[in-house]
């Protein structure tokens, strides 16, 4: 998709009344929680009346971002024609319910000064991908997937960014896992933050306050994806579109008489079986194969790098696929995506009901998702054979920051990342 080049619209000094207005109307008990990094009440810029990143006024003001959060992830809130704003918010807080939400970012939200009172500038997330099976506890988890959302303070587009896993990082001391700091791989920042009790929201805000020390970006929101339940969204869809650039033989499932199942449950059954190859070109993948082929790294030319585009095309297929399939005029086809989402995410809300909001940022729905890659996708060394950011992706990291980013891709085009098979 062509990067458009633009201007920030001026920025309001408050939202006002209306703000407060939407909120009155609110449900009890659905109102802003004011966190501090360690889930209390917070003592600055968001205490009472503030205007601050965990104030009132500011976190009403920055749900709409969580409209277009769920929608990268195929579940598309957006007004349904001939279904009444009344009706579609009630609707959508109904089929939103079951999704769990939680302070995922501790101190590396946006502060008052970096736009973090209000929606009026750039908006970033940070998405972290897990694979919590059953089999593992909540301290056995690392982040594999590491991506940055921005979106411009126009509202127009959204980027992708992914953090490679392996990226050495300087992690901050965290003390609700009792962790006392230290150099180690972007993707261990998680699992540090996770001991001793802290769980997976100890892991997301241990990785937060890390990605923030390591690009400067601080962040408006946060959600953590489990890709074995997006599974799940993806069948409520029926396939989505991939493309694959290259051939590659999974290294996690087989197929069983023709059916796909993970290896460690393949090896106890009998049955005809062949390995799951997926094929270069472009197709509508299901649940199952679009997740596989987004897995592998090993037997790709570039690793870890062509995973993360691999990871990218999936959340962009998702979305493409949800504005495509009549699901923001299927009410029943909304719920049964929510529900499955449900199982998928979890999310930083502010405690604020997206429903309220849900209106406020339809422009980005309307254009593609624009796909990046750090290191030009090829492995970035240092002196000592561990990976690093190289200057180019700190210089990307920089145009985020300073929402400049358009600009960045038209001089550095080779950070666009390919998508579709050769």
């Amino acid at each position: 998709m062509p990067v458009q080049s633009r201007r920030r619209p001026p920025r309001r000094a408050s939202a006002g009344p209306p703000a407060r207005a939407a909120a009155a109307t609110s449900p009890p008990g659905t109102g802003p929680d004011d966190r501090g990094p360690n889930g209390q009440p917070s003592k600055s810029k968001g205490g009472k009346g503030g205007k601050g990143k965990n104030g009132a006024a500011g976190r009403r003001r920055k749900a709409p971002l969580w409209a277009r959060l769920t929608l990268v992830f195929g579940a598309v809130l957006l007004v349904a024609s001939g279904v009444g704003i009344t009706g579609m918010k009630v609707a959508i807080g109904k089929a939103t319910g079951n999704i769990q939400k939680e302070n995922l970012l501790g101190t590396a939200g946006k502060t008052e000064a970096e736009g973090g009172e209000d929606l009026e500038g750039p908006i970033d997330l940070l998405l972290l991908g897990i694979d919590a099976r059953e089999r593992l506890d909540d301290d056995n988890v690392r982040a594999d997937t590491i991506i940055v959302l921005h979106i411009p303070a126009t509202h127009d587009q959204a980027y992708l960014l992914s953090i490679p896993r392996d990226t050495e990082v300087q992690v901050p001391a965290f003390k609700a896992s009792r962790y006392n700091g230290g150099t180690a791989k972007a993707t261990e920042a998680f699992f540090h933050g996770a001991q001793n009790g802290a769980g997976l929201k100890g892991g997301a805000q241990l990785m937060a306050q890390t990605i923030h020390k390591l690009t400067g970006i601080s962040f408006d929101g946060a959600a953590i994806i489990n890709f074995s339940g997006f599974k799940k969204v993806i069948d409520a869809l029926g396939s989505i579109p991939m493309c694959v650039r290259q051939q590659v033989e999974s290294k996690h499932m087989t197929l069983v008489n023709g059916e796909p199942m993970w290896n460690h449950e393949a090896k106890k059954v009998g049955g005809t079986k062949k390995p799951v190859v997926h094929k270069k070109g472009c197709r509508q993948m299901k649940g199952w194969e679009a997740l596989d082929y987004s897995r592998q790294r090993y037997g790709l030319a570039h690793g870890d790098y062509d995973r993360q585009q691999n990871q990218q095309q999936l959340i962009k297929g998702m979305a493409k696929k949800a504005m495509s399939d009549g699901v923001m005029t299927d009410l029943g086809k909304l719920n049964r995506l929510m529900k499955a989402a449900g199982e998928a995410l979890i999310l930083d809300t502010g405690g604020v009901p997206t429903a309220n909001f849900i209106f406020t940022m339809r422009g980005v729905a309307a254009n593609d998702l624009v796909l990046l890659r750090t290191n030009n996708g090829n492995f970035s060394g240092n002196g000592a054979g561990r990976e690093v950011i190289n200057d180019t992706s700190r210089q990307m990291f920089a145009a985020v920051k300073a929402d400049r980013l358009d600009e960045f891709i038209i001089n550095n085009p080779s950070v666009l990342a390919p998508t579709t098979a050769k």
